[in-house]
Order: C-alpha cells, then structure tokens, then sequence
C-alpha cells in the first residue's frame, strides 16, 4: 500500500495568483447577467409607460396656424377681461347714440313710410361694428411702440397668428357691444318684425363686415409711426363712411354729390341690408340704384374684396415690421 502511494505523484497546490482569473471571469459574468437583466426589466417597463401613453399628435400647418391664432386669440380675450373699461367705453358711446339720436333727435327728423327709432338702429349697428373695429388699428400700434411684437417674433409662432388673434378679439368685442345694444333698441321701441333666421343673418352680416373692416384698420394700425395718431387717422376714414350715408337720415334729403357718395357708401349697403334683415325698411320707395336695390349681395363682395386685399396687405407689413 505504501509503495502503491509513493509511486503516485504530488498533485501541485493551487496558489492565490493561479486562481485570482478565474474568480475574476466568473464575477464579470455575474455582473454582465444582471445588467443585462436590468436592461431587459428598463426596457420592459419602458414599453410598459409607452404603451399607456396616448400617441403623439401630428400638427399639419392648418392645425399648427389655427393653434397660434387661437393662442394669440385668447391672450386678447384675456386683456379685455383685465381691462374692463375697454368693453364698457366701446359700449357706452352706441347707447349715448340711441338715446341722443331716438329722444333728442328723433321727433325732428320725419323718414316717410317708418318710425324714426325703427330706421335708426340699424345705422347703429353699422356704425357700432364699423367704429369697434378700430381696437385692431390702436392694439397694433400699441403693440409695436410697446415691443410685444418683437417677443411674439422670437416665438416659433406663425406670422399671421398675431393679426388673426387681434382681429378675432375685435369679432368677440363687437359681438358683446351687438347683444347689449340690441337690449338698448328693445328698451326704446325697436323691434324685429321678420323671421329668426333673416334676424340671425342680419346679425351675422353686421358681424362679418366688422371682421373685414378690422384688417384694414390693422393695416392703419401698423403704418402710423405711434399709437397717438391712429385715432385721428382712423376718424378720417370713419366719419365720412357712417355720417355721409344713409345710417341716420334717408340718402334722398342729401345734397347731390353726398347723396351719390351715399348710395354707393358700403356702410349705406350694410345699413340698407340689415334693415331688410330686421324688416325695419318700412313703406319708403327704395332708391334706385343697384347697391340699394341688392343691398345683401353688395355687402358680401364688399366683405370679400376687403378680405381678399387686406388680409394679405396686413400679413406682409407684418413681416415687413418684423423683418427690421
């Protein structure tokens, strides 16, 4: 047995270097595996969170331009909320109009075939919108002497947002300034005497015509050197447009070259239209002209000639103001 022993020889003894690598190999590959389980579980959780979230949406340029528009629509909304007293002197120069010109007036002034009250209100509608569209003109001024448009250019925005917002502000400015002088016509006597739909529609055009006008006077607005000189520039354009027609005297009582001026007035059109509407037209013989004679199909291209000219005008004096 003994000598069976001493013939076998001694196995080596491992040492510490000799076994060093191997302990090394086998804790990489422990800590690769728990990484890689670690990954996997992140990656897991992570189309996890994925899956419940909504997908992304894809904004098209009308999307994108509606979005701006809305956004600058709102801050103007906004301003006049924080500043009530924009809304409550836009409004209060209308009434001062009807009870002037209905209690003052209106028992020396004779229009034949109606009640001077019924064809007075739609002269102040005209006038009501035409005149409330000048917020667009001084807001742009204000805005440019005050720098807002400067920050709204460092904005990833679209151009036209700021003119779209500003005229939508003016549309939800004269659509209150239309509800609260419709209940001062009702107090003094007015009334409706057609349909809810020729009624909605007369509203409605007083409206759009009030849209329309905005841009040209947001033009106005962007070309007067400061915010001083828009109201008197302005007063130069509306004056003669609501006065020299037939907003609160008939066209036929004006001297020869008003009168012309009158009939082919788009303000006489959109008054002569919405007292058709209202069916405050009474038993006077319509004058003959086409403007008085189609006063609804005048006031639609009149709408659309503005939109076409001006819109564009006002976006590339825009771009011209923000390009400096």
């Amino acid at each position: 047995m003994n000598a069976r022993h001493a013939d076998i020889p001694a196995q080596p003894t491992p040492s510490a270097s000799d076994a060093t690598p191997t302990a090394f190999a086998m804790a990489d590959s422990a800590t690769t595996k728990a990484a890689s389980a670690v990954a996997v579980a992140n990656a897991v959780r992570a189309g996890a969170r994925a899956a419940a979230l909504p997908p992304l949406p894809t904004w098209n340029p009308f999307s994108l331009w509606y979005s701006d528009g809305w956004t600058v629509t709102k801050r103007n909304l906004i301003k006049i909320k924080r500043s009530p007293d924009m809304l409550v002197f836009a409004v209060i120069q209308p009434i001062m109009f009807v009870l002037l010109f209905s209690q003052v007036y209106g028992g020396a002034i004779a229009v034949e075939g109606s009640d001077y009250t019924q064809f007075l209100m739609a002269g102040i509608f005209a006038q009501t919108v035409v005149f409330g569209a000048t917020f667009s003109g001084a807001a742009m001024a204000l805005d440019l002497k005050e720098g807002i448009i400067d920050r709204f250019r460092s904005l990833p925005m679209n151009a036209s947002a700021v003119l779209i917002g500003r005229t939508n502000g003016d549309l939800m400015l004269n659509t209150i300034s239309m509800v609260i002088m419709m209940a001062t016509g009702l107090a003094v006597g007015w009334r409706v005497t057609t349909s809810p739909p020729e009624f909605l529609a007369g509203v409605g055009l007083l409206l759009l015509f009030g849209y329309a006008f905005s841009w040209v006077m947001a033009l106005l607005g962007m070309s007067v050197k400061s915010p001083e000189v828009i109201n008197n520039a302005s007063f130069l354009i509306l004056f003669p447009l609501t006065f020299v027609s037939n907003a609160f005297v008939p066209s036929e009582t004006l001297p020869t070259a008003l009168r012309v001026f009158a009939e082919w007035n788009p303000v006489s059109s959109l008054v002569q239209a919405v007292r058709q509407l209202f069916g405050n037209l009474g038993t006077a013989p319509v004058p003959d002209i086409w403007t008085m004679q189609n006063p609804v199909l005048t006031v639609l291209i009149g709408i659309t000639v503005m939109l076409l000219v001006f819109v564009p005008l006002c976006i590339r004096k825009f771009a011209s103001i923000s390009s400096r």
